[in-house]
């Protein structure tokens, strides 16, 4: 089972702006790369990762699922489709990515 929204995924054009507008609603930033990327975080709930992209692209936004262990993690394959199964990120945790019966693609997280 999942245990709610671990943390939501925003793409923007203008890192600053964006940063700007989470820290007016209350977020603290914990940590950016200073490359266009960073954590923002408000009490214990989900916390949110800011990416900047090019203005070529359209900004994006994921909703990631938290999953408490991902090797006991077995979806019910009868009612969600796996996309890709759980695999290492490069910020350190695990991530499966699931199809919803409308189409659009779910994020589940995982410890490493």
């Amino acid at each position: 089972m999942t245990e709610g929204i671990d943390a939501v995924f925003l793409e923007t054009h203008n890192w600053g702006k964006a940063a700007k507008f989470f820290q007016a609603l209350g977020w603290d930033l914990e940590v950016t790369s200073g490359d266009g990327s960073g954590v923002f975080r408000n009490g214990a709930g989900a916390y949110i990762v800011l990416i900047e992209v090019p203005e070529s692209r359209e900004p994006g936004m994921q909703v990631a699922l938290k999953v408490p262990d991902a090797d006991a993690f077995t979806p019910d394959s009868s009612a969600v489709e796996v996309v890709t199964p759980f695999e290492e990120t490069h910020y350190g945790t695990r991530e499966m990515t699931v199809r919803d019966p409308d189409g659009r693609v779910w994020s589940l997280q995982a410890p490493k």
